[in-house]
């Protein structure tokens, strides 16, 4: 049977070129970095090439301001308690939105739980932050904004340089997660004026298990992990230098390579969002129609729910999802589609189709001719199908 993965946002394959450049390090050189014999000398060497990968990517000003973690989660984590921890003599009210993912969002409500004012903004039915809404939450206490740079779950982009300006006419620290942008959009730090930035691996083609958070020269943020004083002493513990080396080599082939590439999944996009719409009565695209990730296919169907059309593409081979992955396990509506107006029922029939590298045309056309008698069948089914329409089933 052919298969057929479309779900790159929940996971992807590491780069053969990538796995190459990390595998020296699990036994060749496997000296601590941290250590001062010759046996150190090189793997500090990946370490300080990775970072500077990294730096090189985003546009940091500095490679000694990215800092390793063990994943984007534990980054999103770091730089929301790390900010409220050093600056809260200043304020206690934190900024985020409606549509962000569960490690800001749920690390928002614990720190509510703490004796802290979160504020979620509202966005707009295409999921875009509203700066007026922004600018009016903005206070004297406010000491963080987090907002995503742009939603994986339905593709849109949000206007960072815009909110940048905004936080910072009013003296407070901007945090984005720009996980599901990584190496798919060009992000310069500098000139969007980024305070903190949060960086996944495994979305550039790397190996899961290491992330990494952009921490701007002059920003005050505690430590989310002490002990023996490792990147800085700001996030202490053994680097994980092989997967730290995959990571920078993922980021070096990343700048390489995005522009190309993303014209390509840009367009492989358009022919699968087209070919389902024209195809496909009562089916509808979530998010912005343009200002969207470039392999970002967000769509819904009316009178039926995501989880069955999962498993019937699974069944012929498709591998797709109905949101994020870190929400599959919950059989609530997805948080950011409620988020940007859709009722519950629109919100269970939606799929969501995330295209990476291996994809081709020939994948896109063999998903657009299966989706329709999938669909077709399962509206037969569905009490929810009004009966004009069931007769055409």
């Amino acid at each position: 049977m052919r298969k057929v993965y479309m779900d790159h946002t929940a996971g992807r394959p590491v780069d053969r070129r990538v796995l190459r450049a990390m595998t020296p390090y699990f036994r060749g050189f496997y000296g601590n970095p941290s250590s001062l014999h010759s046996f150190a000398r090189e793997t500090r060497k990946g370490l300080k090439r990775a970072r500077a990968q990294i730096a090189d990517l985003i546009h940091a000003e500095r490679s000694e301001e990215v800092f390793f973690t063990s994943c984007a989660t534990e980054s999103n984590n770091w730089a929301i308690r790390g900010v409220a921890a050093r600056n809260e003599k200043r304020g206690k009210h934190i900024i985020t939105t409606g549509i962000e993912h569960m490690s800001v969002t749920n690390v928002c409500k614990l720190l509510m739980k703490e004796g802290f004012k979160v504020s979620f903004l509202p966005v707009d039915e295409y999921g875009k932050v509203e700066l007026d809404a922004l600018e009016k939450e903005l206070t004297d206490e406010t000491i963080l904004v987090s907002v995503m740079y742009a939603n994986g779950e339905i593709g849109t982009i949000e206007p960072i340089k815009e909110i940048s300006e905004v936080v910072h006419d009013s003296k407070a620290y901007l945090h984005v997660d720009a996980t599901a942008a990584m190496g798919q959009l060009e992000i310069d730090v500098k000139k969007d004026d980024v305070d903190l930035l949060t960086l996944s691996s495994n979305d550039m083609y790397g190996p899961k298990g290491v992330g990494a958070l952009y921490i701007k020269r002059g920003t005050r943020l505690e430590p989310l992990i002490v002990g023996g004083g490792q990147e800085s002493g700001m996030r202490s513990g053994t680097e994980n230098l092989p997967n730290i080396v995959g990571m920078g080599r993922a980021a070096e082939l990343a700048r390489a390579e995005m522009k190309a590439e993303s014209r390509r999944l840009s367009r492989l996009r358009d022919r699968f969002i087209v070919g389902i719409l024209e195809n496909i009565p009562h089916s509808f695209l979530n998010g912005h129609q343009t200002e969207r990730l470039p392999n970002n296919v967000a769509l819904r169907f009316s009178f039926i729910e995501g989880e069955s059309m999962l498993l019937n593409l699974d069944i012929v081979g498709v591998a797709a999802s109905s949101g994020s992955a870190c929400t599959a396990k919950t059989l609530e509506p997805s948080h950011v589609l409620r988020a940007i107006g859709l009722k519950h029922e629109e919100a269970h029939g939606s799929l969501l189709f995330t295209l990476g590298r291996q994809n081709t045309d020939d994948d896109v056309d063999y998903v657009v001719n299966l989706l329709p008698n999938i669909v077709k069948r399962l509206r037969a089914m569905s009490p929810l199908t009004p009966s004009e329409l069931r007769e055409n089933v």
